[in-house]
């Protein structure tokens, strides 16, 4: 009989402790890119501002614990299509974020305006600002704070683990690169002038890791430039974004038919390599394989050994 109440018991027990909600995360405090001493109690309901936060949050398994994210949430693309918008990262609304009922924001420190923001940290939601660093440390930190932020630090140290792995192979792929080409980064046209990627960008960050010399490394951010200075550029190879196929075909013709343009190098023989804009410019888990890629496109001769041919 006592055994059998034993049993009872500890069946009862079991059902009570599967039935009761378990906590997503122990609470902790965590350090963001402000220097801030944010406490997180509950990561169930995570608002993530940012095209890099969301891929990040998302490759640490805590997608469906998003309710909301901005219109840079690009990849992957269930982000928009599933999860409420709060709309662009730097053009929020107070009451726009709060009304999606998080329990904790993950934002870049890109996010604005500066208003809104101070009077989001001000709240009672954890608001933790994510570095904005184009750089493989600055990745890796990235993630590291948002796995400690979300409860997910076992899976952040393996995805930042792979991250790191990935920059040292190409960093050992780059050591073989004989003569870095000159290549330009451009973000769109606009009236008859191109808007070029510089220092301090996730495209200038992105040209270097895949070998390349950003021949706009003069200029800080995307900054528009006229054909004189793309002529004085002289790149060997733009690196432009991937949208669709239908306007792929367009956005080459209307580059291709600028003057400045056609008197470079790249130009003169039509060389430009196109990529989907998220995957490059995202800087979130994926930039090892998105640097990989646009080097093999750039140095097609470039084989498995690190030779270059």
């Amino acid at each position: 009989m006592c055994s059998l109440r034993l049993a009872i018991s500890l069946a009862g027990a079991l059902v009570a402790a599967i039935a009761s909600p378990v906590p997503l995360s122990a609470e902790v405090t965590v350090v963001d890119a402000g220097g801030r001493s944010v406490r997180v109690a509950d990561a169930s309901r995570i608002l993530c501002i940012g095209g890099d936060v969301t891929e990040i949050a998302y490759a640490l398994g805590a997608g469906n614990r998003i309710v909301a994210v901005d219109t840079t949430s690009q990849y992957p693309p269930e982000a928009l299509k599933e999860k409420l918008s709060v709309g662009y990262m730097r053009a929020l609304s107070s009451e726009g974020v709060i009304s999606v009922g998080a329990s904790l924001v993950l934002a870049s420190e890109r996010a604005g305006p500066p208003e809104v923001v101070k009077t989001l940290k001000a709240s009672s939601v954890p608001y933790i600002e994510v570095p904005d660093a184009f750089s493989p440390e600055g990745l890796v930190q990235k993630i590291r704070l948002i796995a400690r932020a979300t409860g997910t630090e076992a899976e952040g140290d393996r995805i930042a683990q792979d991250a790191t792995a990935g920059f040292a192979a190409l960093a050992a792929l780059r050591s073989k690169i004989a003569h870095p080409v000159r290549a330009l980064f451009v973000l769109g046209v606009q009236n008859g002038r191109i808007l070029v990627g510089g220092k301090n960008t996730s495209a200038d960050a992105v040209l270097t890791l895949a070998g390349a010399h950003n021949v706009a490394a003069g200029a800080s951010g995307f900054r528009p430039v006229g054909d004189e200075a793309v002529v004085e550029m002289a790149p060997e190879v733009i690196v432009g974004m991937r949208r669709t196929s239908d306007n792929d075909a367009h956005d080459l013709s209307q580059l291709l038919a600028l003057k400045g343009v056609q008197s470079t190098p790249a130009g003169a023989a039509s060389r430009v390599v196109l990529m989907d804009g998220a995957y490059l410019l995202g800087f979130g888990p994926r930039v090892p394989s998105a640097a990989r890629d646009l080097m093999r496109a750039l140095y097609p001769g470039l084989d498995a050994a690190g030779a270059q041919r």
